[in-house]
């Protein structure tokens, strides 16, 4: 194939062969684990980190549904749910308290 993954003949590429050519070539410059599916991890994670919105990201992506780029692509963030403070509140009152 000449060590590049581009066609030779102007026609579109298989797409599984163009992920064995990936494959092999990301292997043989050191990085074997890499997938073309990391770059869209990669892609999805920056738009996450840049405050996009998840719409925006599924357009890049090409999802039909946000809601799916928004549950495999972005991260959960943690929120103040108040929780914490509930709990805290339960420890600091007396058995007596909190079974009334």
């Amino acid at each position: 194939m000449g060590g590049g993954v581009r066609p030779t003949d102007g026609q579109l590429r298989d797409p599984s062969n163009t992920q064995a050519d990936l494959r092999d070539l990301f292997a043989r410059i050191g990085y074997p684990g890499i997938t073309s599916h990391t770059f869209r991890k990669t892609v999805g994670s920056l738009m996450d980190d840049a405050g996009l919105s998840a719409r925006a990201a599924a357009d890049q992506l090409g999802h039909a549904k946000a809601s799916m780029t928004q549950d495999r692509y972005f991260g959960r963030r943690v929120r103040a749910t108040g929780g914490a403070a509930v709990l805290e509140a339960l420890e600091r009152t007396s058995p007596d308290e909190t079974c009334g």
